[in-house]
């Protein structure tokens, strides 16, 4: 039977309580709550979780999660090798183990039994929360970790992983590697080494470390009375722990010759006046942060190499020093250029936005150039539309304000004509007046910049094939805004504008439907000549003759626009 624990169980046919054999006994590199880890004292079944050799191989790996052998009341991770401890969970003290504080929080999401007498050694583990499914792993990577079952992700997600740092796992990297916490991938190869299995590597498996890419001389020319190695400089490192010899040497150059004499000697560091040697194998060897050129955290490891690989790893490293100049130099050259540009641009930004000098009334109307025009619209091809005083097109300021343009056709006033009357009609400012932000006058080009409607024109709403069906209320209070701009033009300007051109094309709606009066002053800005539906006014005061139509009153005649 597979229990809902998770264990699953032989029993006798006859006696369903007997258990035969349980998988809980045998818990391989995970554990369940409720599952015992520790011994049996009468059998001799030793219950540890034991990693796999890498993701896809479930043989026996490296590391294993057991009770301390020396008989303390403690888990130990160790390595099956080298049976080294690198991480304990500290000592039961009667209700957690002492490096796990999580156990002692005031909610713990576990609670630990530890277990002793004559017939068994043994600690469970159990979740406060029933209903939480959860499961202890002594990964690949050595560490000890606990997952939790999100059902909404449908996924395991790990809380915690003891060793917190990947480094403080003994001989993860294997031999001849550096480890970094603060770099992934944690392992790489020392210098004048490659990796020995590419395949477990990317597996997660580096425990095989790294071969030598050129043999030492003294393994490969035993008949030499002298040893051409030599040894590359491997800074701001943690020295590794297993020191098998240490001679007493009164400096650096002494401490190399000691080393250079034996063949089985792989590196040698000399430090307090101390020199330490090690052979074969190099295990454990830990990058550290170092403050400017000394290292404060970290020492030297001196690495013996073959001479071809110390010529060729000193070239490299001047390259790189060479490189890394050339580099800073380019990126300074860089900088330097692209605060000119800024400066060049900011130039070219304030001079296209300069405000007109010595004109009365011009309220910060703004003097573009034509180039600055043309960016703004990417040369005039988003076109918005067209009328009897020429084409508008969409453009952005900044690359964020955006703005309609348009392009005059038949502007033949004289420069300070033009200029005069933009001004006069920049200064006019009302909610239902559409804005202008300013103008381009150079050689025959004339050019008007105004605020952008993102609803377009009210005969979009009514006559598109895609219109946009508005209710009575907005109706209503667009013919009551073009009403009031109007108004303001006819009344409380200092000059009276008369329109000429009032259509559903020249009333446009911003982004919250409030119509705004547009080209009010276009027959003032080109001459009254200009216009082909020039409208005067006859009878009383408010009622509007257009074209030979039924004369209507002006609030008529907006409601007829507004409606279609």
């Amino acid at each position: 039977m597979l229990l809902s624990s998770g264990n699953l169980i032989l029993t006798d046919s006859s006696n369903s309580s007997e258990v035969l054999w349980q998988s809980f006994d045998h818990p391989t590199d995970t554990l369940f709550p409720g599952a015992k880890l520790g011994w049996d004292k009468l059998t001799g079944l030793n219950r540890r979780l034991v990693s796999w050799k890498n993701l896809n191989d479930p043989t026996t790996g490296l590391y294993c999660d057991g009770l301390d052998p020396s008989g303390l009341n403690q888990f130990l991770l160790t390595a099956l090798n080298s049976s080294i401890p690198y991480w304990s969970t500290g000592v039961w003290n009667g209700k957690y183990f002492a490096s796990l504080p999580e156990m002692k929080a005031s909610n713990p999401v576990f609670t630990a039994t530890f277990v002793s007498n004559n017939r068994e050694k043994y600690s469970t583990v159990n979740v406060v929360d029933e209903s939480m499914v959860t499961r202890n792993v002594i990964d690949v990577s050595g560490q000890r970790k606990t997952f939790i079952w999100l059902e909404g992700s449908q996924d395991w997600t790990m809380i915690y992983a003891q060793p917190k740092l990947q480094c403080d796992v003994y001989a993860i990297c294997g031999p001849f590697t550096i480890c970094n916490n603060n770099a992934l991938p944690h392992c790489k190869c020392m210098e004048g080494f490659t990796i020995t299995s590419p395949k477990d590597w990317e597996l997660e498996d580096q425990t095989s470390g790294c071969s030598r890419n050129t043999p030492l001389d003294c393994i490969s020319n035993k008949s030499t009375t002298h040893s051409t190695d030599k040894f590359y400089s491997v800074p701001c490192v943690e020295l590794p722990q297993n020191t098998l010899k240490v001679e007493a040497a009164a400096s650096t150059n002494e401490c190399a010759r000691i080393c250079l004499r034996n063949c089985s000697c792989t590196a040698y560091s000399f430090t307090d006046e101390r020199c330490s040697i090690w052979h074969t194998e190099l295990l454990n060897i830990r990058a550290l942060q170092c403050s400017g050129t000394t290292n404060s955290t970290g020492e030297t490891l001196y690495l013996r190499v073959s001479a071809n690989d110390f010529h060729r790893l000193k070239n490299n490293r001047k390259g790189i020093v060479i490189g890394v100049a050339t580099a800073t130099g380019i990126s300074v050259l860089c900088l330097f250029a692209l605060i000119l540009l800024v400066m060049i641009r900011r130039n070219k930004s304030k001079s296209s936005s300069r405000i007109l000098d010595g004109v009365q009334g011009c309220n910060r109307i703004i003097a573009f150039r034509y180039t600055d025009l043309q960016r703004a619209t990417t040369k005039f091809t988003d076109k918005l539309g067209a009328g009897s005083f020429g084409s508008v097109f969409k453009g952005f300021l900044n690359e964020s304000t955006a703005i309609a343009v348009k392009r005059l056709d038949g502007a033949y006033q004289g420069e300070k004509q033009f200029r005069a009357e933009v001004s006069s009609i920049g200064a006019i400012q009302h909610i239902n007046l559409v804005k202008l932000l300013g103008f381009c006058c150079e050689g025959s080009k004339r050019l008007l910049v105004y605020e952008h409607m993102p609803n377009r024109s009210l005969d979009v709403h009514l006559f598109g094939n895609n219109s946009t069906t508005l209710n009575w209320t907005v109706r209503y209070h667009i013919a009551l805004g073009v009403a009031r701009g109007l108004a303001y033009l006819h009344e409380s300007c200092r000059d009276c504008i008369i329109h000429c051109d009032i259509k559903p094309e020249n009333i446009l709606l911003d982004d919250s439907l409030i119509s705004k009066v547009a080209d009010f002053g276009m027959a003032k800005l080109l001459g009254r000549e200009f216009s082909r539906v020039l409208t005067t006014i006859r009878g009383t005061m408010g009622t509007l003759h257009l074209n030979g139509s039924v004369v209507l009153p002006l609030h008529q005649k907006l409601m007829c626009i507004a409606t279609g």
